[in-house]
């Protein structure tokens, strides 16, 4: 079975890497001139390193990434919540800190040792669908005939345009904001760190290695919003960004499938979005290797949209500009800090099954 996937971002290589280590035949193709260089996404979630342990790729990240162990809710300068994630009673009790650039790294390694290449700076134009075939146009002027196609090539997926699926949803008004950063002598290293300030704001650390922090807020400036010092040596990255809450009505159209933020996005609370993303395409892998890809996209839409939700809900619970908002939440997390049970349920959100 010859499968193109559009897309070598941690989807389309998981994808990747899944067909061929099962004997599929899989090519990717990205329309960058190179694998990424920004960190992106961060926390990688037990479901998905026990997705890809199979082809080696867990043993990969573990030895380079971060294991956050602990999540600490700030009100501006104040801890008020320190929840230990060994308290959702898992034995993989941790959520695995790595800038994206190097997951993606250690997958296409994988990929290359099992005999596969990425060809970057090729790009998907267009396709059309036969009885038993997709023939796909690339940028270069080729066409070329696959069993199936796997869209994994992101918000703005060609893959999605050229099957003509709708991506209903809407744009949040605010703009958010990142830094990736170097800093010596973090206190909270090792921990997911949130804080929570006046009128809805929110700044969040994340550990992405030893030294190397990622700094996020639903403000302008990351860094200066951050109330909490941070010791910064080096500015490795920094930019705004917009968030829209989206997903496709179906993820298959005959031979043709989506996966990964070509079929969903959402806001990055909860860190769920890559991890959904290499959920999809595993799940697609295995769909197409065992013969049931009827259930592929009833599977994977339900699983996108709970995700979502959760997704929003915590996002408004944290960022909400009500006047009542910011003394209830002081409130409960005062509470939650006073009761262990409630710890253990939260810390299973952040360790989903």
């Amino acid at each position: 079975m010859r499968v193109l996937i559009a897309g070598a971002g941690p989807t389309g290589l998981t994808a990747a890497v899944e067909l061929t280590r099962r004997g599929d035949h899989a090519e990717v193709i990205d329309r960058r001139q190179d694998g990424s260089t920004f960190s992106r996404a961060v926390g990688i979630l037990p479901r998905s390193l026990s997705l890809l342990a199979p082809s080696g790729v867990t043993e990969k990240l573990l030895a380079q990434g971060v294991k956050i162990r602990e999540v600490r809710f700030f009100m501006d300068t104040e801890c008020l919540l320190s929840i230990p994630l060994a308290g959702a009673g898992r034995k993989d009790n941790f959520v695995l800190a790595l800038a994206q650039d190097r997951t993606e790294n250690a997958m296409r390694d994988v990929f290359t040792a099992l005999g596969g290449t990425v060809r970057y700076g090729t790009e998907l134009v267009g396709l059309r669908q036969e009885e038993n075939r997709v023939v796909v146009e690339t940028g270069k002027g080729e066409e070329s005939s696959f069993d199936h196609v796997i869209g994994a090539d992101g918000v703005r997926s060609a893959t999605r345009q050229a099957l003509k699926l709708d991506f209903p949803g809407y744009d949040l008004p605010e703009t958010w904001s990142i830094a990736d950063v170097d800093a010596e002598n973090w206190p909270n290293a090792g921990v997911f760190t949130m804080c929570l300030l006046p009128a809805g704001k929110v700044a969040v650390v994340a550990p992405l290695e030893a030294t190397r922090y990622r700094v996020i807020s639903n403000t302008d400036d990351a860094l200066a919003t951050l109330p909490l010092d941070l010791d910064v040596t080096h500015i490795r990255r920094e930019g705004k960004f917009n968030i829209s809450i989206r997903q496709v009505d179906e993820y298959a159209r005959g031979r043709v499938f989506l996966a990964g933020d070509a079929a969903h996005c959402h806001s990055p609370v909860g860190g769920r979005g890559m991890n959904l993303g290499i959920a999809d395409a595993a799940e697609l892998a295995a769909c197409m290797a065992e013969g049931r890809l009827e259930g592929y996209s009833a599977a994977r839409h339900k699983d996108g949209a709970q995700t979502i939700a959760l997704s929003e809900r915590g996002r408004r619970l944290v960022t909400s500009a009500h006047p009542l908002n910011r003394p209830l939440l002081s409130a409960a997390l005062k509470l939650i800090a006073r009761a262990p049970v409630l710890q253990r349920r939260i810390a299973g959100t952040f360790l989903p099954e």
